[in-house]
């Protein structure tokens, strides 16, 4: 079983350690609500050695996500609660000040949990819909009020619901708002990151205001129709310093990652793969390599207008430049 380094997040205890590798489990048929996932992939990777899982309201995998915990207690596999790390996320039909707090609690109903780890805000806007559907029509779509939204989340920490808050897919801007009335400043940041999208200046920003970047498509969601690209497995510096190493190309990739300071959020529900994401520590890449992996032509991939959206919106058309 792999031994996974942690970092330290900011939290209720003070400086909390979290493993730096984190399971995904966002699927396109989870969230359509066509597909379960099954909870015996993620006993698997309990006893590959994972022991942080990032899961989401609108991913609709909290359930089985708790079932696994409850599993992996029963089998001995961990001995408390204490040994695993839940992170989920606030959707944006909840973003309101008096809905922050029904909307964890119902995410903990449905973990079986006490308490998440860490709690998110999904994304910096509010939509107006009771049942999600996509593409989100415009009109149910709205502007965030972040002071009240962050006033929730600080609720849920001061009641001990979370250990940690945080947000996912906000800029430096958006964080910097923040930071300027929060009582408890943001212990997370989760984006978009990987050698295609480096996100040097944002995990700079970030890094400097006590702040940990975590690191989603990772690999570019890669066979995820909904929002994944091959362009990272494709590309063709990272398939020669995976040649070179004796590597696949998403050990090298996670590697960088690792490397750059951040938690990273990797979804495989194979064994073998999910076996070699964990096998990145014990090595390193060497100067040169990073120095060519710099070099890459940098290219974001996931944009709310065209994916979550389909027409023009102006609250969207903010975020996404933002975030550019």
């Amino acid at each position: 079983m792999a031994t996974i380094p942690v970092t330290k997040i900011s939290s209720s205890e003070g400086a909390r350690p979290v493993p730096v590798i984190a399971m995904g489990t966002a699927t396109e048929s989870s969230i359509a609500g066509t597909e379960v996932v099954k909870p015996s992939i993620l006993i698997e990777a309990v006893k590959l050695g994972y022991r942080h899982f990032d899961t989401a309201a609108i991913y609709q995998t909290e359930k089985p996500v708790g079932e696994a915990v409850a599993e992996a207690l029963r089998l001995g596999l961990i001995k408390s609660r204490s040994e695993v790390f839940i992170t989920t996320k606030l959707w944006c039909n909840s973003a309101d000040r008096h809905l922050v707090l029904p909307a964890l609690k119902q995410s903990l109903k449905n973990l079986g949990l006490e308490y998440v780890d860490l709690y998110l805000i999904h994304w910096p806007f509010k939509a107006n819909q009771k049942k999600f559907e996509l593409p989100i029509p415009n009109e149910c779509i709205a502007a965030m009020d972040i002071k009240a939204v962050w006033e929730g989340m600080e609720e849920c920490q001061n009641l001990g619901l979370t250990k940690s808050i945080g947000v996912s897919n906000f800029s430096a801007k958006r964080i910097e708002q923040i930071l300027s009335f929060a009582k408890i400043p943001p212990a997370v940041n989760q984006v978009e990151m990987n050698p295609l999208w480096q996100q040097k200046k944002l995990n700079r920003f970030c890094k400097e205001n006590g702040i940990v970047v975590t690191a989603y498509s990772p690999l570019g969601a890669t066979g995820n129709s909904a929002w994944g690209h091959n362009r990272v497995m494709e590309c063709d510096i990272l398939q020669g310093i995976a040649e070179s190493k004796g590597k696949t190309v998403a050990q090298i990739s996670l590697r960088w990652l690792y490397e750059q300071g951040v938690i990273i959020a990797v979804k495989s529900f194979n064994t073998e793969r999910m076996k070699q994401n964990l096998d990145i520590f014990d090595w390193s890449l060497t100067e040169e390599e990073l120095n060519k992996i710099d070099q890459i032509p940098q290219r974001r991939h996931i944009y709310l207008i065209g994916s979550i959206i389909t027409e023009l919106n102006d609250v969207f058309a903010e975020i996404d430049t933002e975030l550019d």
